[in-house]
């Protein structure tokens, strides 16, 4: 059976010529999945891993078929972080103007009366609970003629406590309107909202190659000890690679590992939740010019990032549980590329995360890095030059 085309999907010509612009010419799998249900006008489940392409199999039909539409909102697009949501708006952007649509970001951060007028004229809006709520109680704009509703990585908002505030979203949309639930899980609660909140949906379901947690990337375990954990991240931020992100707990722990990276002639720029939005913005766009190649951030502060030239994910804190650890790792090895995830694993945290490994089917890489060998062997060393950094990264 061939692949099948945009145009088999039923995508228009002016939406084709816009993603050929940007250098897409063929679907991925998800969106072979899900676009021509979702331009059939039904609702559709969507269990999917991060870096999928999800964004476009909601985003291309979501211009389609609310071209032509006159209401403002007539598209409501949910999401659960700033970063998210920016991303989202900077991938709808040019598919919305192809067919004469205005897209509008709502999150915290920023100057709501802006924002706010803004929204107001927008066909479609992506929006972050707290602030859409906000904006909603001002009077801005009503959601009572939402046509379609996307809710992204609805099982994320859950986990940051929004169900309350998405429950009165969802309610304040119309019944009759078309959802699209895309979520890493569809098991428990996410299940359970998921069915309350869509009507006869079809379901579909994007895996990993090989069922495990990610078959695009390399997973390493690499055991230290104590004060050892700050130079063995050095080491592995000083082996031949791209960009990386290093995944730590807190907002305070990242701001102290950004300094102690710098001690060692090693430049780093954090991200997290007490940083202005003007400063995620700044501390972003050197990352994705290749300014500074390594960003620190906080699980919060990272969803939704989706730079291009990930080459490596670091967990300098080890994850809370299995899903924030396929959410870390999901910023390398996206769109058919290959990278690197690292963990680094202390004494008192190697049973934990030989649990989680196990459930992921990671365990082979676990057993020596959890019982003091060497674990999965690091890639050689190059030597970089402290505090400089190749141009062009």
């Amino acid at each position: 059976m061939s692949k099948q085309s945009f145009a088999d999907l039923g995508v228009s010509g002016v939406v084709r010529d816009a993603l050929s612009r940007r250098g897409i010419t063929a679907p991925f799998p998800v969106q072979s999945l899900v676009i021509e249900d979702v331009l059939d006008g039904r609702d559709v489940l969507v269990k999917a891993p991060t870096g999928s392409g999800k964004t476009l199999a909601f985003g291309i039909p979501l211009v389609e078929r609310l071209a032509g539409a006159n209401s403002s909102p007539a598209g409501l697009v949910v999401a659960p972080t700033r970063e998210l949501a920016a991303q989202i708006v900077t991938e709808l952007t040019d598919l919305a103007a192809a067919k004469s649509l205005r897209v509008a970001a709502v999150y915290g951060g920023v100057g709501i009366q802006a924002q706010a007028a803004r929204a107001k004229r927008a066909s479609i809006v992506v929006a972050t609970p707290g602030r859409l709520e906000d904006l909603l109680a001002r009077g801005t704009f009503s959601l009572a003629q939402v046509q379609m509703l996307v809710l992204d990585e609805a099982d994320r908002m859950l986990d940051m406590g929004f169900r309350p505030a998405v429950d009165r979203i969802v309610g304040a949309c119309p019944a009759s309107r078309q959802t699209l639930f895309f979520s890493a899980t569809l098991d428990g609660v996410a299940g359970d909202l998921a069915s309350r909140y869509t009507s006869r949906a079809i379901v579909h379901e994007q895996r990993a190659r090989s069922g495990r947690a990610e078959a695009l990337v390399e997973h390493r375990f690499v055991p230290v000890r104590g004060e050892q954990r700050v130079e063995a991240l050095v080491e592995q931020l000083e082996t031949d690679r791209d960009r990386a992100i290093v995944f730590v707990r807190t907002k305070r722990g990242a701001d102290r590992l950004v300094k102690r990276l710098d001690s060692r002639g090693l430049r780093a720029v954090a991200i997290h939740g007490n940083k202005s939005q003007s400063q995620r913005d700044r501390a972003l766009s050197r990352f994705q010019s290749g300014a500074i190649d390594t960003l620190v951030a906080t699980d919060l502060a990272a969803r939704g990032i989706d730079v291009e030239g990930v080459s490596h994910v670091i967990n300098f804190d080890p994850p809370a549980d299995h899903h924030t650890y396929i959410h870390r790792i999901g910023r390398t090895g996206r769109a058919g590329n290959r990278g690197v995830g690292v963990t680094l694993v202390g004494a008192g945290e190697s049973q934990e995360m030989r649990r989680l490994a196990g459930r992921l089917g990671l365990s082979h890489g676990l057993a020596g890095a959890t019982k003091g060998g060497e674990g999965t062997p690091a890639a050689p060393r190059r030597q970089r030059p402290r505090g400089r950094h190749p141009a062009g990264r």
